[in-house]
């Protein structure tokens, strides 16, 4: 790789720290820079560290450095890049609306495949709802998942060394309270919220677009659009099941080497689950993302 070109008046380097679509907004040592990208090929998300023409006002990225780290989502027709250069994913969920213990669980393998940590945090937990919700989490902190909790609308301390050090991901479903969250922590962000239904027990889209908050200049936060869903068909059977952090001790001790670990004798994986040391719920959804897998290969 060649080295990092010196920045200059028209030459700059900077990070991504919000991502309009096909629009950025880079933060360099001159200040902060509208941006385009160039050409069609070029694929830039929020965090991204980047190379940048400057033209007056505006600047025009050229060149991605590379990624330490690459969040993204996909299903059988498209992949989304969520942020780069994360370390750390906090998956937000609330006592209300419900949300979906699948799709948290989605997130948070997405995360393993890419090295990165993980933490849950639980808002609104002033609601009486909140002991069912902690009992949805409970499997997920019983392997080894940090769980905080807190109500961002009257306090954020219990978060706050949770991020010390990182550049954290928030992602969750709409109406759980991110955006809350984020102002909070950073008042002058002034990101929208909403109420959630009651009626459609959901939350509505506050958040149009991913945007990085810096707390201080070893901690960030990377605010992102509330899910409605979350697939994972990027993912191979082997990165699939690597992603889940209590099938590795067992994963290649199979007696065949391809084992679907699902009705093969000789199956560590199903051995552990009989055992108690497994959760037959989460090798269940292991099999579910599986064949989605196999359908999306199928349609290709």
């Amino acid at each position: 790789m060649s080295p990092p070109r010196p920045d200059s008046p028209a030459r700059l380097t900077g990070q991504v720290v919000a991502a309009f679509s096909r629009r950025f907004l880079v933060e360099t040592a001159a200040g902060a820079l509208p941006c385009l990208v160039k050409g069609r090929h070029l694929k830039v998300v929020c965090g991204d560290h980047v190379e940048i023409r400057r033209d007056g006002d505006t600047g025009v990225i050229e060149a991605v450095r590379p990624r330490s780290s690459l969040l993204y989502r996909s299903d059988a027709f498209k992949t989304k890049a969520i942020a780069a250069n994360v370390t750390q994913l906090a998956v937000v969920v609330a006592a209300r609306p419900s949300f979906s213990p699948e799709l948290v669980q989605r997130c948070l393998l997405a995360a393993e495949d890419q090295g990165l940590k993980s933490l849950l945090v639980l808002n609104k937990t002033d609601l009486p709802e909140t002991p069912a919700a902690l009992e949805r989490l409970a499997p997920l902190v019983r392997i080894g998942y940090p769980l905080v909790q807190l109500s961002a609308l009257t306090d954020v301390a219990p978060l706050r060394p949770a991020l010390q050090g990182h550049t954290t991901l928030l992602i969750g479903q709409s109406g759980m309270g991110k955006s809350t969250l984020v102002n909070a922590l950073f008042p002058e962000a002034r990101a929208e919220t909403a109420e959630f239904s009651e009626a459609l027990d959901s939350g509505r889209h506050t958040t149009t677009h991913t945007r990085l908050h810096r707390l201080d200049a070893e901690t960030a936060v990377i605010d992102s659009p509330g899910l409605q869903e979350f697939a994972l068909q990027h993912l191979d059977a082997a990165s699939l099941a690597h992603a889940f952090v209590e099938f590795r001790p067992y994963l290649g001790q199979c007696r065949f080497r391809d084992c679907t670990h699902e009705s093969e004798p000789g199956c560590r994986v199903r051995e552990a689950v009989d055992a108690g040391a497994i959760d037959p719920a989460r090798l269940k959804l292991y099999h579910t993302l599986r064949r989605l897998q196999q359908n999306a290969a199928q349609r290709l």
